[in-house]
């Protein structure tokens, strides 16, 4: 094989036992080539989180049948030891059972949040720990960076990969023990380093769906384990109260959402919140979906609040902000954007960034809207 650049863990001595989390992707698998020819004595894990992506016959879904033999390949071809646990059951628990439920309750759910938080950092990282592992590796495109204070998690080198945000539940001594190599690389350089070491999956393709959802009709499963939420129900204007039409479910919807809504008025609507308790769907023009401020609760800190500006992100697909942000007496954290912001979704999370340093984030639960001073739409 190829001779790739060396890998160096702070804190981890070579020879030491790392084991990585191999998806059946590019990016884990390149990451335990990295591991595996620095010296270290790699171990790679791969989670077998459900069954029926395989039998979709799409590619690219994440951890079913195809990707565990395509890591179990890749692991063959670094001449590693390969083991293959089953997470079926606590998947469908804490990450699939809560996608419908966060539905069901009129939010907008983060399953991949879910699973880096209840799943990979949490469980994995327990496991890798047992195995007498110094360190757990991933293909995340995010730096770990040592900080005076201890290590910090910056965005990646790769704007377009970076996957801070997703990350924003990682607590500090999960990150001690958490490593990710591909901070650095590009995917284009990611791809070329893996095509040269001739790796199974250097050209495989990445996954655009949710990867439990892989025939991309995240209503149809969210119906299937809450049949409640597709009971029909009112769709109202937020400012004068008019019933502009029905809708076939408060899951097809989410804050912001401007294409199709079900109704023609010859004004262009957008989703301003989802009454769950009354089966009911606001909407209103762009200016009814303002925020100045949201409040989020399951807050992690990696390190302290600044008193200063920060910047914040309300969304994975969205640019970070101008902000500032302030604790609150209960522990939750209120976050005032410099100028109001559209589409913050309750149940979204917001993680905030001090330059390329990720300061922290939680789950959005609460927002204020730009036009009053009153208390949160939801």
């Amino acid at each position: 094989m190829s001779a790739l650049p060396t890998l160096e863990l702070p804190g981890v001595l070579h020879g030491a036992r790392v084991v990585v989390a191999m998806s059946g992707g590019v990016d884990s698998s390149l990451a335990a080539a990295l591991v595996a020819q620095s010296g270290y004595e790699a171990v790679g894990i791969t989670l077998q989180l459900y069954d029926h992506g395989a039998a979709t016959g799409r590619p690219g879904a994440c951890c079913a049948g195809r990707d565990v033999r395509d890591a179990r390949r890749v692991a063959d071809h670094l001449g590693i030891p390969h083991y293959v646990l089953d997470f079926e059951a606590r998947f469908r628990r804490e990450v699939i059972e809560d996608f419908a439920a966060t539905y069901a309750a009129g939010r907008t759910p983060v399953p991949c949040v879910r699973c880096n938080e209840r799943i990979k950092f949490r469980d994995l990282l327990a496991i890798a720990r047992g195995l007498g592992a110094a360190a757990l590796v991933t293909g995340h495109y995010v730096r770990r960076i040592e900080g005076p204070a201890g290590p910090e998690l910056h965005r990646a080198r790769d704007a377009a990969k970076d996957q801070s945000w997703f990350l924003f539940a990682t607590t500090r001594e999960q990150l001690a023990f958490c490593h990710f190599p591909l901070g650095a690389l590009t995917k284009e350089e990611t791809r070329r380093l893996a095509a040269a070491l001739e790796l199974p999956t250097a050209a495989k393709p990445e996954s655009q769906d949710i990867c439990f959802v892989p025939d991309g009709d995240h209503a149809r499963l969210v119906a299937r384990l809450r049949p409640e939420v597709a009971r029909g129900g009112e769709i109202v204007h937020v400012e004068d109260g008019r019933v502009l039409g029905r809708h076939g479910g408060i899951h097809r919807y989410t804050v912001g959402q401007r294409r199709g809504l079900g109704v023609a008025t010859g004004e262009r609507l957008y989703v301003v919140a989802i009454d769950a308790r009354r089966h009911r769907i606001l909407v209103g023009p762009r200016r009814a979906t303002l925020t100045r401020a949201l409040v989020m609760t399951g807050v992690n800190l990696l390190t302290p609040l600044p008193a200063g500006p920060l910047s914040a992100q309300h969304r994975y697909n969205e640019l970070a902000v101008p902000a500032r942000a302030e604790r609150l007496a209960d522990g939750r954290v209120r976050v005032v954007f410099a100028e109001p912001e559209s589409g913050v979704a309750p149940g979204q999370a917001c993680v905030l960034y001090d330059g390329t340093r990720l300061v922290g984030g939680g789950w959005i639960t609460a927002t204020e809207p730009a036009a009053a001073a009153s208390a949160p739409v939801i």
